[in-house]
């Protein structure tokens, strides 16, 4: 288990959010002190402040960084950043790491904090030393431009829009654009021998066959599992508000028109490809969104705990909480229309296949929260992921709905980050978008 150190130096500013999380929330002494493990564990035990000014921060018991995961265990700390130069340093330092590794490679997710060959090197793919994993993710790309453009937004700095910058959003937009003709122009294959399924692509590493639909394809889930269908409806959602950053920052900051325009045309294409082939008709629940598609017919109707997930989407920026679209998914996921929808003696609420079936995701429980409008539903959500912690004082990734003491990974800093958001955000304290 992996504590916050009591006795760790935690900024003043640290601690003052803390008083003011106690302040708003008298009557609630578990989640205030969930809330100070969870907040303090992440910066006490997985950011790595590196002598060339960038960070490298470990996903907790995995000791590599994923892209994904780092913009989210440091994103509530932007709520900080404003006042607290060390924290905006701190972000900066990842902002840069993280592009950094997308110019060595943009296809993978997640990376060794020198050039070391640790990981999974056998992966039938294009490694190198520096790649704990070739996984290939939308989100993986798309979370470090919303990292630096939410640095912008909260704190007005913009050094982290410097020619690493540039150079990394070029590669993605291209990147982006071959995958839109994933069966004509892909260089990338993915397979892991004696491996679960969802582990490996088929077809040769290439995955299931995909149709031109405008979007762009990626080989797997945020969970790390292979997509069923090639068209990951919420990651190129996703998409489409990273490239409208793109276009913003271009114009506002870079003097880059051509960026800017090369960014807009491809969010149109990816959000027409959407609008075209990822909404279907359900019989109880009306006009949703598909979680994927192939271009050529099927749809896979679910949804993942793992962000970007459907029930994410004002989280993410691409709709608000009030559209109808939406909030029709929304009813559907919270149903057990969805496969993963889990309800036992002890919880109720959206897993993972990555997980057992009956686990029940305290990430899913957070996002549940964070995207209602409703007070009450925040609090039951807290309430909730307080009485699932097994004792513990901190979040875990999927847990059993019939008995909480039943967890996976006892140390999951994204999650323990976003329990800490949505405690701030219950108190009014919110990320500026």
């Amino acid at each position: 288990m992996h504590t916050t150190r009591k006795d760790q130096n935690i900024s003043p500013s640290i601690q003052q959010m803390i008083g003011k999380v106690k302040a708003g929330l008298p009557d609630h002494p578990k989640l205030v002190e969930m809330f100070e493990n969870c907040f303090t564990n992440t910066l006490t035990t997985t950011i790595q402040r590196k002598d060339d000014g960038t960070t490298f921060v470990i996903t907790g018991d995995i000791p590599a960084m994923w892209l994904r995961d780092s913009a989210a265990q440091v994103r509530p700390y932007l709520i900080l950043a404003t006042e607290d130069q060390e924290l905006s340093d701190m972000i900066a330092g990842l902002v840069e790491r993280q592009l950094r590794y997308i110019l060595l490679d943009p296809y993978a997710n997640a990376f060794n904090e020198t050039e070391s060959g640790n990981g999974h090197q056998s992966d039938l793919t294009d490694m190198n030393a520096w790649i704990w994993e070739r996984k290939y993710e939308i989100d993986s790309l798309a979370y470090p431009i919303q990292l630096s453009y939410l640095l912008w937004k909260n704190t007005g700095r913009t050094d982290q829009f410097n020619a690493t910058f540039r150079n990394a959003v070029n590669e993605i937009i291209s990147l982006w654009q071959v995958e839109q003709h994933h069966e004509t122009r892909s260089p990338y294959t993915f397979q892991r021998l004696d491996a679960p399924e969802t582990d490996t692509l088929g077809r040769e590493g290439k995955g299931t066959e995909t149709a031109y639909t405008g979007m762009t394809w990626s080989g797997f889930r945020p969970s790390d599992d292979r997509c069923e269908y090639g068209y990951l409806i919420p990651s190129n959602m996703f998409a489409v508000v990273a490239l409208r950053y793109v276009e913003e920052i271009a114009l506002a900051l870079l003097d880059e028109p051509v960026l800017a325009e090369t960014a807009r045309k491809l969010a149109e294409q990816i959000d027409e490809g959407i609008r075209k082939y990822g909404i279907v008709e359900h019989p109880e629940y009306g006009t949703i969104y598909a979680y994927e598609t192939d271009g050529k017919g099927n749809h896979n109707l679910m949804d993942d705990a793992n962000v970007p997930s459907l029930l994410s989407l004002p989280y993410l920026g691409y709709v608000t909480e009030d559209d109808e679209i939406y909030q029709n998914t929304r009813q559907f996921i919270l149903s057990a229309q969805n496969p993963y929808f889990y309800e036992g003696s002890s919880a109720s609420g959206i897993g993972s296949p990555h997980t057992p079936e009956g686990y029940i995701w305290h990430i899913a429980l957070s996002m549940q929260g964070l995207t209602s409008a409703d007070l009450n539903e925040k609090m039951n959500m807290l309430q909730l992921i307080q009485r699932t912690d097994a004792d513990t004082g901190l979040t875990h990734e999927g847990f059993s709905a019939n008995d909480p003491h039943e967890y996976t990974r006892p140390w999951f800093s994204w999650s323990n980050m976003l329990y800490s958001e949505l405690v701030m955000d219950y108190c009014g304290f919110r990320i500026q978008k």
